[in-house]
């Protein structure tokens, strides 16, 4: 939390230390949303994600097809999504189909593909 004068780097103060401290609570929320964007840093999962939004409901296989990985490093991935809640699974007899785990996936992935069209080269 803010600290009055400790380190005070502007010669000015723009806000009160009740609101630096406000916004210094508020922001400290925002420290669970770190793991979910360390899943998504990594390329291949974000194209997993990205396949499961454009197709619900793809196997372990279709998914190693997809994005030319070994059925194993799918498993792998699929894994670290799901226990990072971005993927869930459901059982079909010996077949495991996999989706994005809800909206929220799908906004975030959504957003991220609106923003990335839209930076400058």
């Amino acid at each position: 939390m803010f600290r009055p004068g400790h380190h005070h780097l502007c010669q000015t103060d723009c806000h009160t230390p009740q609101r630096l401290n406000e916004l210094a609570h508020t922001v400290a929320q925002i420290e669970g949303v770190t793991p979910i964007f360390k899943a998504l840093a990594d390329e291949t999962r974000v194209k997993i994600i990205y396949a499961l939004l454009l197709e619900p409901d793809l196997c372990v296989c279709d998914i190693a097809q997809i994005t030319n990985l070994t059925i194993s490093g799918a498993s792998h991935h699929l894994r670290l999504l799901k226990a990072m809640g971005l993927a869930r699974s459901r059982k079909e007899g010996k077949l495991v189909r996999y989706s994005i785990h809800d909206e929220h996936v799908k906004i975030i992935l959504e957003k991220a593909l609106d923003h990335s069209q839209h930076l400058p080269e």
